[in-house]
C-alpha cells in the first residue's frame, strides 16, 4: 500500500504575502474570487479580477513601456534575466511554498519548475545577442547587393498559462519574449496567479522596468478573448479544445500564436531494457505533479519477454510512493489541483474497471489525506472500449500493455491524435534512436521519461497533431516573438538592363551569370 505523509495543518499563505502579490495585478475592476489550497481546502485569499478597462489600460501601459525597453541594447535586456536567475535560486524557498500551496504538488516536483526557469533564464540571456543581432545574408548579385536580416520585436505578447506548471509556463515563456524586446501581458490561471505574480515581482527587482511585464487576472472564458483581441502574438499552453479556439481568434486577427496542448504519451520498454532503471524512470515519467503534466506518460508498452518482470518491479515501486504535500522534500507525489481533475481521473478508472480492466495498484481517491488526493494507479487489460485507452487522463493513472515486437510497440504508440512526447528504454541507444525516428512525437527521450528532452533547451520543444503547433526553447523559442525584416542595399549597378541594353540581351546576360554562380558554388 502506498505510504502516507500527513499534510501540514496549515498550508495557506501568510496574508501579507497574498496582499503584496495581488496588488501587483492589473486587476480590481471585476469581482474578486476566492482561491483555496488543493491539499487542504484552506482558503489562500480573495483574488482580484480584471475588467475590460483594466485590460485596456494594461495594454496601453505595455505599449508605451515597450518602446523604451526595445530601444535598450540586447545585452542590457539580457542582464536583467541574469540577475533574475540569481534571485530565483537564492529565494527559491519562498516560491516553492507558494507553488505547493497553489497546486498541491510535492516539493520535488515544485523544484522542477525552479530548475526550468533558471535554465531558461541563463540560456536566453546567453544566446539572445547571437540570435537577435543583424545577420548578413547573400544578396542576389554578389558584392553588388548587400543584404541584412534584422529582427524586430512583435510588440505586446500575451502569455496565457495554465495551473499545472505555473512558474515554468508563465516565466519561462515570458522571459525570451522580454529579452527579444517585447512587453508581455500574462494571464495565469486564477488558481496559481500568485506564482506568476511572484515571478513578475522578482523580474522588476532584477531591473525590468515597470509596465513591461504585467499580469491580468480572470477566467479564460471571460477575459481570454479581450486579451487576444489586443495582443500582437499569443503564447498558450493548455487544453487542445481551448487551443483550437485561440488559434481561430488569432487567425481572425492575422497574428501568430504558439500552442502547446494535450498529450497521451507512450513509454516503450524494449526486450533489452535495464528493467530496474526503466521501472524507476517510469515513476518519474508517469507521476510527476500527480500526472498533471502534458509531457507525462499515460501508456506503457512492454515487450512480452520482459513484461512480467517490469510489471512486478514497477508496481512495487508505485506501492512505495509517499503521498503528501508538506512544504518539505518528504513526499513523492502530491494532490490533484481541482475537483474536476479528481472527477475525471475517477471516471476514467471506474469506466475501465467496469469494462474489464485490472487495477494492479491504486485506483481510489484518498479524502483522508486531502480533498483531491488520488492514489498513483496502474491499470492492465485496458481495451479501446475504455475512455482511458485514448483520452488524456491528466492524472496519476497509467495503463500497461504487452507487445510482441518493436513494430507492434511503434504502431500502438502512434495510434493517437496526439504527438507531444515519448520515451524509449533500451540498452542499445542506436536501436533506441532508430525507433525514436519512427515515433510521431515532437520529442522522444531514450532512457528517460521527459526531462532529458524538456531540459535540453538548446533544442526546440513542442507537439504534433492535437498536441499543438509552434515551439518553445532553442532558437525558435525566442525568434517566434520577433518579425524578420530584410534590408537590401544595391550598389553601383541596378538589377535591370543597363542603358541601351535590350531586355533580350539582359535576359541572356543574366542566364550566363546564373550558370556561372552555380559553377562557382554560390548560394
Amino acid at each position: 500500500m502506498t505510504a502516507v505523509i500527513s499534510p501540514a495543518e496549515q498550508l495557506a499563505l501568510p496574508a501579507q504575502t497574498v496582499e503584496r502579490l495581488t496588488k501587483r495585478a492589473a486587476a480590481g475592476g471585476a469581482a474578486a474570487v476566492a482561491v483555496h489550497a488543493p491539499a487542504t481546502g484552506v482558503k489562500i485569499g480573495d483574488l482580484p479580477q480584471s475588467s475590460v478597462a483594466d485590460i485596456e489600460q494594461a495594454f496601453a501601459t505595455a505599449r508605451e513601456a515597450q518602446r523604451d525597453w526595445a530601444a535598450r541594447p540586447i545585452a542590457e535586456r539580457a542582464a536583467v534575466f541574469k540577475r533574475f536567475h540569481d534571485i530565483l535560486l537564492d529565494e527559491q524557498a519562498d516560491i516553492l511554498d507558494i507553488l505547493q500551496t497553489e497546486t498541491g504538488k510535492s516539493r520535488p516536483h515544485a523544484f522542477d519548475e525552479v530548475g526550468d526557469v533558471a535554465v531558461n533564464s541563463r540560456y536566453y540571456a546567453k544566446v539572445a545577442a547571437g540570435l537577435l543581432d543583424p545577420h548578413k545574408r547573400n544578396g542576389v548579385l554578389p558584392i553588388l547587393t548587400q543584404t541584412t536580416e534584422v529582427r524586430r520585436p512583435k510588440g505586446v505578447v500575451a502569455v496565457i498559462s495554465p495551473w499545472n506548471y505555473p512558474l515554468a509556463l508563465s516565466a519561462s515563456d515570458a522571459l525570451p519574449a522580454l529579452i527579444a524586446g517585447n512587453a508581455v501581458i500574462s494571464r495565469p490561471d486564477n488558481q496559481t496567479a500568485l506564482t506568476a505574480l511572484w515571478a513578475n515581482e522578482v523580474a522588476e527587482r532584477a531591473g525590468l522596468p515597470a509596465g513591461v511585464w504585467q499580469v491580468v487576472l480572470g477566467r479564460g472564458r471571460e477575459i481570454g478573448g479581450e486579451v487576444i483581441a489586443r495582443a500582437d502574438y499569443v503564447d498558450y499552453t493548455g487544453s487542445t479544445a481551448t487551443g483550437r479556439t485561440i488559434a481561430a481568434q488569432a487567425a481572425t486577427r492575422l497574428i501568430g500564436c504558439s500552442l502547446e496542448l494535450g498529450g497521451k504519451n507512450p513509454m516503450l520498454v524494449l526486450d533489452d531494457a535495464d528493467i530496474d532503471k526503466a521501472a524507476d524512470g517510469g515513476i518519474r515519467a508517469c507521476f510527476s505533479s500527480a500526472g498533471q503534466l502534458c509531457e507525462s506518460m499515460e501508456r506503457i508498452y512492454v515487450h512480452t519477454d520482459v513484461y512480467d518482470e517490469f510489471v512486478q518491479k514497477f508496481v512495487a515501486l508505485v506501492d512505495e510512493m509517499k503521498l503528501g504535500a508538506n512544504l518539505a522534500f518528504d513526499s513523492d507525489m502530491g494532490s490533484l489541483t481541482f475537483q474536476r481533475q479528481l472527477d475525471s481521473v475517477s471516471a476514467h478508472v471506474d469506466d475501465a474497471v467496469a469494462k474489464g480492466a485490472t487495477v494492479l495498484t491504486g485506483g481510489k481517491a484518498r479524502p483522508d489525506l486531502g480533498p483531491y488526493f488520488y492514489e498513483p494507479t496502474v491499470l492492465a487489460d485496458v481495451t479501446d472500449a475504455m475512455a482511458v485507452y485514448r483520452d488524456e487522463t491528466f492524472g496519476p493513472v497509467v495503463s500497461i500493455y504487452r507487445v510482441a515486437s518493436d513494430e507492434e510497440a511503434i504502431a500502438q504508440a502512434n495510434d493517437t491524435a496526439y504527438g507531444l512526447n515519448a520515451s524509449v528504454w533500451t540498452r542499445d541507444t542506436k536501436r533506441g534512436r532508430k525507433i525514436a525516428e519512427q515515433l510521431r512525437s515532437g520529442a522522444v527521450n531514450i532512457n528517460e521519461g521527459f526531462i532529458a528532452a524538456w531540459g535540453s533547451i538548446d533544442a526546440p520543444s513542442g507537439g504534433l497533431g492535437d498536441s499543438g503547433t509552434g515551439r518553445r526553447h532553442g532558437a525558435d523559442g525566442i525568434l517566434k516573438y520577433t518579425d524578420s525584416q530584410t534590408i537590401a542595399v544595391q550598389h553601383l549597378l541596378p538589377i535591370a538592363p543597363l542603358p541601351g541594353m535590350s531586355d533580350e540581351v539582359w535576359a541572356k546576360t543574366m542566364t550566363l551569370a546564373f550558370r556561372g554562380m552555380k559553377l562557382l558554388g554560390l548560394k
